[in-house]
């Protein structure tokens, strides 16, 4: 029986850090508790005890004074607060992963995001993480916990316990989608966890039993059971190895072992030894038996099932069932020239090998898996010649006129012509690349082979396109990536398809070139704004309502407000006023001074920092109007000010004119009466007295 062990078994950096803070604490004298158990391992939990670390239920229970442990699960902010005011030192000892969840919450929380945690809502972290946004998260565990919410106004942040599995975490994501139009998504599943998962999986696949060492109240370790059982249907969750399983060793062939994030080093030892004791007592077998397997019978020519055992540089050895192991040297298991044992090999997958040689003499057998693959791979070849399916290969070399692609050991020539649906100038780009081809002739007898990449890329192309037109509508939003730019906008491709984002639909705020946004491959989100199927146009959109400046603004611009901005145009009815990027308000020109100016130009410069109050917003119109005069009204120099009308010889037809152009300036939302007001007259006349 051999025996696997995951390399990530046992505590991760989050548990171990807690511990030796713990540890650290000892010799420091004082009163030392942790708030909550330390980690899910009661044999740990216990031995902190005797050295005189307890544990408490919450931090009202420390004697004040005292030093309070954080555990790595962390906490909500009023924990820290109520601390401070019981003079309690905190040791904190959160995760640093725990803490990045808690900084990101708590800004999306003030940004106005509703917030929405994966993971269990019983569970320490997510109950802490759910403090820093006032407990006011949505909770799911699972895909149908989050199918029962309500459809969610705005916009919502989605945040993910450490624990968690991806599995879960994109089916709650993905029925979010369904409740949210605008969703935010942040993959905060610790990658060591992630990794722990994956090598458990990967381990599971190959072994006949599967132990999970670990405690039962450990969030981690449970995930593990549960990922395990799906590919080992002997599994088992064992906490110490009292608790493990009869096992007939006899009957395994491969035994995998891992173990929690919780999980201390010298438990996983001990399983370990007790089963390395167990195999060795069932190992022990009568003669009849050993000689009975000894007589297994090999022959050259043939094609056998064998199981890997080991590999070093050079070789590969494969158990066969035989009195000796095969050996497959590394050139003869694949035809790959990039190829590497440590990184191309797994212990005990089993493998169909070509009996080279059997030689008595020494005992060895050599094997080939290249003759194997090549074999097959030429009947897969002529089956996917007749069917005119795709084959998938690896380009090896670059030949005078084509390319050579590797098709599970088997030479297929590529010519440069069928490379590409583009010229290729460059041959080498290719080498090393995985392509997709299609067969067009073959010759079995004198193993000529010959393949189009191109005839394959068409025939993607034309489904990609078909699929877009078929599901193409006004509004859906795609993830497209940026083809070519021209003057006028760019072109997205949205999956096979490519549309136009003019220039003035890739942002709210104005572009005076698409190159200031974007560069050629960049992936940009777009929305279909207008399609026409049969002149294969399509219109996209770069913006988003919530990044436009005018969205919700009289929720952020009140009447009576007053507001600091930019002076960023004059015209002769008055000045716009930059109050943020993309968003202008215009002061009138009988709004500016308390005393009538002949232009706002003799009283404020394009640049120019002022104060004003608002006195209308119409949101719909897209119009802020502002008034100067009622915060700190500007008086011209006295020299503007006795300035006379222009005068009377001035050509009245250019006046005119100059007037008709002002009056096209005005922007719709910004259009105003021009006549003077009463209390404009009234002004004059206060003036004139």
């Amino acid at each position: 029986m051999e025996i696997i062990l995951a390399k990530t078994a046992g505590f991760c950096f989050g548990v171990n850090n807690a511990i030796r803070i713990a540890e650290d604490m000892l010799g420091k004298g004082g009163a030392i508790s942790t708030l909550g158990y330390l980690i899910h391992n009661d044999q740990v939990v216990n031995d902190l005890k005797e050295k005189g670390i307890r544990a408490i239920s919450c931090i009202s229970e420390a004697p004040e004074g005292s030093k309070v442990i954080i555990r790595a699960h962390g906490v909500a902010p009023g924990i820290y607060e109520e601390a401070k005011k019981r003079n309690i030192e905190i040791v904190d000892a959160t995760c640093p992963y725990v803490k990045k969840i808690h900084k990101l919450v708590e800004k999306m929380h003030k940004d106005g995001y509703t917030i929405v945690i994966a993971g269990d809502r019983e569970h320490p972290e997510v109950i802490g993480v759910n403090g820093w946004c006032g407990n006011s998260a949505l909770i799911a565990n699972t895909p149908e916990e989050a199918e029962a919410f309500a459809p969610i106004d705005g916009k919502c942040c989605l945040v993910a316990q450490t624990t968690i599995t991806r599995e879960r975490f994109d089916g709650i994501y993905d029925k979010l989608k369904e409740k949210c139009k605008s969703v935010v998504k942040f993959d905060t599943i610790c990658s060591a966890t992630s990794s722990r998962q994956e090598e458990a999986e990967k381990i599971a696949r190959i072994s006949d039993v599967m132990l999970v060492i670990g405690s039962r109240k450990s969030s981690n370790t449970r995930k593990l059971y549960e990922i395990c059982s799906k590919y080992c249907k002997k599994t088992y969750l064992i906490e110490t190895y009292g608790d493990l399983p009869p096992i007939n060793t006899k009957e395994v062939q491969t035994l995998g072992i891992t173990a929690g994030a919780s999980t201390p080093e010298r438990t996983i030892k001990e399983v370990i030894e007790k089963m390395d004791e167990l195999n060795k007592q069932e190992k022990e077998m009568s003669f009849e038996e050993a000689f009975e397997n000894s007589m297994i019978t090999l022959r050259s020519g043939e094609i056998v099932k064998g199981r890997i055992i080991g590999y070093n540089n050079a070789e590969i050895f494969v158990d066969l069932g035989y009195k000796s192991d095969g050996i497959i040297p590394v050139e003869e298991f694949s035809d790959d020239p990039d190829f590497k044992p440590e990184t191309g090999v797994n212990i005990g997958d089993e493998v169909d090998v070509f009996i080279v040689r059997v030689n008595d003499g020494e005992g060895s057998v050599m094997l080939s898996k290249k003759r194997v693959d090549s074999m097959r791979s030429v009947e897969m070849i002529e089956e996917a010649y007749k069917n005119k399916t795709p084959v998938t290969g690896k380009v090896v070399e670059v030949t005078n006129g084509g390319v050579i692609v590797s098709v599970g050991g088997v030479r297929v020539f590529v010519p440069a012509s069928q490379l590409s649906e583009r010229y290729v100038k460059d041959l080498g780009e290719f080498l090393k690349q995985t392509v997709t081809i299609r067969i067009i002739e073959m010759n079995r007898q004198k193993r000529k082979f010959v393949g189009s990449r191109k005839v394959v890329l068409a025939e993607e192309r034309e489904q990609k396109e078909k699929q877009v037109w078929s599901n193409i509508e006004v509004g859906k939003k795609y993830t497209g990536t940026v083809k070519s730019i021209m003057d006028f906008g760019a072109f997205v491709d949205i999956g096979g398809v490519d549309g136009l984002v003019h220039v003035s639909e890739m942002s709210w705020i104005k572009v005076k070139h698409p190159s200031e946004l974007v560069k050629v491959g960049d992936k940009v989100e777009v929305t279909v704004l207008e399609f026409d199927p049969e002149k294969k146009r399509i219109s996209l959109s770069m913006k988003k309502e919530e990044d436009n400046p005018w969205f919700r603004v009289s929720e952020k611009y009140k009447v009576g407000d007053i507001v600091k901005g930019t002076v960023v145009r004059l015209v002769p009815f008055g000045a716009f006023i930059e109050l943020e990027k993309g968003l202008d308000g215009l002061v009138h020109i009988s709004q500016i001074s308390s005393v009538r100016i002949a232009k706002p130009g003799d009283v404020l410069k394009t640049g120019q920092e002022v104060e004003a109050k608002i006195i209308e917003v119409d949101e719909e119109a897209k119009k802020i109007s502002l008034s100067i005069k009622e915060v700190n009204p500007i008086y011209p120099e006295p020299a503007v000010r006795e300035q006379k009308a222009p005068e009377k010889a001035q050509d009245e037809a250019q006046k005119e004119k100059a007037d008709t152009e002002a009056e096209e300036e005005i922007p719709k939302e910004h259009k105003e009466d021009l006549n003077n007001t009463i209390g404009d007259v009234i002004g004059s006349l206060d003036e004139i007295k």
